[in-house]
């Protein structure tokens, strides 16, 4: 099993800046691939980014590419995931999620483990 928990979410004005963390804990070693996914009420779960432990291979959505950044902490088994220039249509809860290699990294259904998520609002 693995757990996860994040932190680091919050109210902000658009443009502004958050940084959301993710710590995990248990059997990392059966998670090689990290996500961020978030979720607004009505909507499926969406695929936000993704990085390997090993390596730092990195994937994102189109709609924050150049916006959002992913990184890792491995000494602390922690994953970030920097947002900048925040849009009111980035408001959403935010998950974090742990699987194994593979493909389809977007894919919400290849992953095994999540967080409880953390709140992100942006007001205009």
């Amino acid at each position: 099993q693995v757990q996860l928990v994040e932190s680091g979410g919050g109210l902000v004005q658009a443009g502004g800046s958050l940084r959301l963390s993710c710590v995990a804990s248990g059997r990392t070693s059966s998670s090689s691939v990290m996500g961020w996914f978030r979720q607004t009420p009505g909507k499926e779960r969406e695929f936000v980014a993704a990085i390997t432990w090993i390596g730092s291979f990195t994937w994102y959505a189109d709609s924050v590419k150049g916006r959002f950044t992913i990184s890792r902490d491995n000494a602390e088994n922690t994953v970030y995931l920097q947002l900048y220039s925040l849009k009111p249509e980035d408001t959403a809860v935010y998950y974090c999620a742990a699987r194994g290699e593979g493909m389809n990294l977007d894919d919400t259904r290849t992953y095994h483990y999540w967080g409880q998520g953390t709140q992100v609002t942006v007001s205009s």
